[in-house]
């Protein structure tokens, strides 16, 4: 597949070697085709460990709860803390990544991605497990903001297949830590502390691709320094992006869909170990969920790409999540897999919403304001979701109410999705 990308190089204009050439010296394809292949490489191997940090411990959380002596509340305060550090980390992201240069900010976010899953399952107690878990999550937040912003950037004219791409490994490491992390944790002795530190391993991998580009700043590697310059002026003027109806709706929809993605990764798992599901099935079936995005993370990047209008999509990923919490509610146990896909296929609001950022702004300087606006706000609205589920399921006693929050929350999803897939730009918006 990256040989793919890498033979349309010369219909993109910028490209070229790490660490330039000297004056007057030109470019050469071959170093540019490198420069393309790590690049893309980067950007797979880094999306691959933007979930299992949170995933793996969805997967083992009646382990962890039972190691830590959590309750049903703190466990939910536990699937919480992500969108949480997303919100706050996040929002940084551009103020780095115009300081240091993107791929520097995501080189580090990995590295501290990798520190946290090493520290966190010895770090002793439940404030040092959080402290640690922050930790990774505050590298997968800056990571979060800046792929939309790279994409853009290193890839002017294949943003839906770029984006494509990265969710479609996003979704791949998300399935892949659900799925074999309770396996692998009884493989390695059943402790849950060795299930959740054996991720780190392929974070440091992530670190890896990114080290050629830590001193890039600025603009992309193919740029002339005057091109650069050029690309400051017209890029530096700040958009008033609150002014923007798009980017609410935006950054609404990307809380919502935020919302139903964590609850989902931290509690559809115990959802059906409690209706008598076996424990290994139960992680099998979030890996299903999760998974399902592997193949439609590809897809509806390219499909959305190409539509004036997104709303017709929004709908019908909104409709299967509706059906899917129905099943859930009627009979959690005796259609799990049908939920499981229908849930899945829900859950591929997400790259559509990273889509819909790429498209929804002109410039890279609006991508990376926007980007930056929606995901934080979207998880600052997404962070009372999975808190709420917990407290509810404590109090009640079962998971009636929590699948009814679940399933009312999809509606006005529906809604703000159809407004942001409008045809417009926040640029002209926050002109006005």
């Amino acid at each position: 597949m990256m040989d793919g990308m890498a033979s349309e190089e010369t219909r993109t204009k910028t490209f070229a070697t790490v660490s330039g050439s000297a004056a007057g010296e030109p470019r050469r394809p071959a170093t540019r085709a490198w420069t393309t292949r790590l690049l893309v490489l980067g950007i797979v191997l880094s999306a691959f460990n933007l979930r299992p940090a949170i995933t793996s411990l969805g997967a083992l959380l009646e382990e962890v709860r039972d190691g830590l002596g959590m309750s049903g509340s703190v466990a939910g305060l536990l699937t919480s803390v992500p969108p949480l550090c997303f919100a706050v980390f996040g929002v940084t992201a551009p103020r780095l990544a115009r300081r240091f240069g993107p791929g520097a900010v995501v080189c580090a976010g990995m590295v501290a991605i990798t520190a946290g899953l090493l520290i966190r399952p010895y770090a002793g107690g439940t404030a040092g497990f959080l402290a640690a878990s922050a930790l990774a999550l505050m590298g997968i937040a800056v990571s979060n903001v800046l792929m939309p912003v790279i994409v853009k950037r290193w890839f002017p004219d294949r943003v839906g297949s770029m984006t494509g791409l990265y969710s479609m490994a996003l979704a791949l490491g998300t399935a892949a830590a659900a799925a074999v992390t309770v396996p692998m944790t009884e493989a390695l002795g059943g402790s849950w502390r060795s299930g959740l530190t054996v991720w780190a391993a392929l974070a440091a991998a992530a670190v890896l691709p990114w080290i050629p580009f830590v001193r890039q700043r600025g603009a992309a590697p193919a740029e002339q320094p005057a091109r650069r310059q050029e690309h400051a002026r017209v890029e530096a003027p700040a958009l008033r992006i609150t002014r923007s109806r798009t980017a609410w709706a935006l950054a609404v929809f990307f809380g919502l869909q935020a919302t139903a993605a964590y609850i989902t990764m931290g509690w559809m798992a115990q959802i059906f170990r409690d209706a008598g599901v076996p424990a290994g099935t139960a992680g099998l079936l979030l890996a299903v969920t999760m998974v399902m995005g592997v193949p439609l993370a590809f897809v509806i990047p390219r499909v959305a790409a190409r539509l004036p209008h997104q709303g017709p999509i929004v709908l019908a990923l909104g409709g299967c999540g509706l059906a899917g919490y129905a099943g859930l509610y009627l009979a959690p146990a005796a259609g799990a897999w049908a939920w499981a896909l229908l849930l899945g296929v829900a859950n591929c609001s997400f790259p559509l919403a990273l889509t819909m950022v790429g498209m929804r702004a002109r410039t890279g300087a609006g991508v990376a304001q926007l980007s930056a606006f929606a995901q934080s706000t979207g998880y600052l609205i997404s962070i009372p979701g999975p808190l709420l589920v917990g407290v509810l399921y404590q109090h009640s006693g079962g998971w009636g109410l929590p699948i009814a929050l679940m399933a009312a929350l999809m509606v006005p999803q529906m809604v703000v999705g159809v407004l942001a897939g409008r045809n417009r730009t926040v640029e002209d918006e926050a002109a006005r």
